[in-house]
């Protein structure tokens, strides 16, 4: 019996993998940091996986996990501000200067916020829905719906601020 859950949790975590490097490159910005809070995902999903029961998608409870994972390490490490760029989320560079500039302006805005606000919006701008934003953190699904608007307002608030002198309106 155990080695089928071995090789059933290798299969899922194998198939989902992205889910952690993509968390692990969202909250930390050291490649050895990453690599740490990657092995320590690994543990934390291996160690919870008897009580995944499936009431959830798998993807869904693995981003929980290495979600909680990564937030509990940046609560244990002393608070450092690390400058967030674009390229911890592999987003294709555009052939349009334009769109790349607005992509490393939204990314530095979204870097101001704090992790967990960071992680919704993120989650969101992966066309997550609600509910599985809300499974996901651990929140109820009306309050990822609060948090994403007074998100989206913060991050105009960011943006109208930050680049005024950049003629913010041609963002908009």
């Amino acid at each position: 019996m155990a080695r089928s859950i071995d090789k059933e949790f290798i299969d899922q975590v194998n198939q989902h993998l992205g889910i952690a490097h993509k968390v692990c490159r969202m909250h930390f910005q050291q490649p050895e940091e990453q690599e740490d809070a990657l092995q320590e995902m690994m543990f934390q999903l291996w160690r919870s996986y008897n009580s995944y029961n499936g009431a959830a998608k798998f993807s869904t409870w693995m981003y929980r996990v290495c979600l909680n994972t990564a937030l509990a390490q940046l609560r244990s490490k002393k608070k450092v501000v690390v400058p967030f760029s674009p390229d911890h989320l592999q987003i294709p560079s555009s052939p349009d200067s334009k769109k790349k500039q607005e992509t490393e302006l939204l990314m530095e805005a979204i870097a101001a916020l704090s992790p967990v606000n960071k992680s919704i919006i993120l989650l969101y701008l992966e066309d997550l829905s609600y509910q599985e934003i809300a499974d996901i953190t651990g929140l109820t699904r009306s309050n990822v719906s609060v948090r994403i608007v007074r998100i989206k307002q913060q991050l105009e608030e960011i943006l109208s601020e930050k680049y005024k002198s950049m003629n913010y309106d041609d963002f908009r």
